[in-house]
């Protein structure tokens, strides 16, 4: 494993090499504060460019890119705002679109107008919004889904400045939980109902999401639905506090030859059609599972474990991105950045929901939460099983588990056990990780 998601400070992002010119790209519009939170944050919006093309994970199963949702975490004026100027410079061509839409709208509701009650009353024009703004209600959102269903399959972007704005789009907190995981799972609406114009649809929802919020309103928002999955299916890219430096940070001049060269690449997404099988991105995913494992036995968590499986999918689709991005081509940088990727998600849900999510999750300081502990390096170099036993139970854990823990540890080549002294030691290999 190359990050540890047990500690306090962010897995460290890797330098961005060969294959992702295009993010840099972007964030060479941005303060350099910035860039690690803010990659996550952009394959959502990557990701809506491409429609018609789905990709082969190692289960065989075919996923599109949709159903990519990532939450920006950092406190009140911690520059979360700068998101929004990327997501517009990726999104222009979106935008332009959305605005011949709007006119198609407008002209129909002029027209509605100076029909007088007898006269027959114009069909809406079938239109479909591809960047929806941030406020449109859950009607307005079912019926644009149903537009992008009937005009090919469109996958809408939505980028939520806070955190409470899913609410409308979902119809009221109470449905946030089932709306996330069928945009995610890229389930159909289940909007199917008879109304005065007829008998609506029931479209795949093809949708892409972002989201801003502050430490304190993404543990209350998301605190019913720790343990459902919905979180699970959430990105999160957490910045924490940083120290007063006095700096102002600054943005890019977003310059005729920024668009110029960030163009090259968007063209690639949306000529992107057919379907794929990046069996360079497949083979990571498979070593990355048997990391998220191993990690798993390591603080013996089963929460980490069943979390750790979307940050994969999560992380493999943020592949499949970059690989259209660089000319269908794989490189060792892509594959790290993908690698750093699913911990940084990891990392990020911990340091935000580590006290899981327990009685008051609300109320408890960030100094207060507590993530999973990896018990292995809190043990000594030799052990003996009543010490792990003592350790599991300082933490919580049910002293019977000790032994399952221990078999684990030995059949993952992390401790071997001496018959001669009755002790546990660390291997090499575990030592070097």
């Amino acid at each position: 494993m190359k990050y540890d998601v047990t500690k306090r400070t962010a897995p460290k992002m890797p330098n961005l090499g060969k294959g992702t010119e295009c993010l840099q790209i972007l964030l060479s519009q941005v303060s350099k504060t910035m860039h690690e939170p803010l990659v996550p944050m952009l394959f959502p919006a990557l990701g809506a460019q491409v429609c018609g093309a789905e990709f082969q994970y190692p289960d065989l199963t075919w996923k599109e890119l949709c159903g990519q949702m990532a939450n920006l975490v950092a406190e009140s004026g911690g520059n979360k705002g700068q998101l929004s100027y990327l997501v517009e410079a990726i999104c222009r061509s979106s935008r332009a679109h959305d605005e011949e839409e709007l006119k198609k709208l407008v002209e129909w509701q002029k027209q509605m107008k100076t029909k007088g009650a007898n006269k027959d009353k114009p069909a809406r024009p079938e239109v479909a919004f591809w960047f929806p703004p941030a406020d449109v209600t859950n009607a307005a959102f079912l019926q644009n889904a149903m537009g992008c269903e009937n005009l090919g399959g469109k996958t809408q972007y939505l980028n939520l400045p806070e955190v409470e704005m899913a609410d409308r789009i979902c119809g009221g907190h109470k449905q946030i939980s089932q709306m996330l995981r069928n945009i995610y799972d890229r389930q159909r609406i289940g909007a199917l109902r008879a109304t005065a114009d007829g008998v609506t649809g029931n479209p795949i929802l093809r949708v892409n999401l972002t989201i801003s919020s502050t430490p304190f309103t993404t543990r209350r928002f998301y605190r019913n639905d720790l343990h459902n999955g919905t979180f699970g299916r959430m990105v999160f890219s957490y910045k924490p506090r940083t120290s007063r430096d006095g700096r102002i940070p600054r943005l890019g001049k977003f310059t005729d030859e920024f668009y110029e060269k960030l163009d090259k690449y968007l063209v690639r997404l949306d000529a992107t059609k057919g379907r794929f099988i990046i069996k360079p991105l497949n083979k990571l995913a498979d070593k990355l599972a048997e990391d998220m494992a191993s990690m798993a036995d390591l603080v013996d968590d089963d929460v980490l474990w069943d979390m750790s499986k979307r940050a994969l999918v999560s992380g493999w689709k943020a592949g499949a991105l970059m690989w259209v991005l660089n000319g269908q081509t794989w490189t060792k940088s892509m594959g790290e950045l993908v690698e750093w990727l699913v911990y940084h998600d990891i990392w990020s849900k911990m340091q935000i929901f580590a006290d899981l999510l327990g009685k008051d999750a609300d109320q408890v300081s960030e100094a207060q939460r507590n993530g999973p502990k990896n018990m292995l390096d809190s043990l000594p170099d030799t052990f003996n099983e009543k010490q792990l036993e003592a350790l599991r139970t300082s933490l919580g854990k049910s002293p019977e588990g000790t032994n399952s823990q221990l078999r684990n540890w030995k059949s993952r080549k992390f401790i071997e056990y001496s018959a001669q002294t009755g002790l546990y030691s660390k291997t090499e290999k575990y030592r070097g990780k």
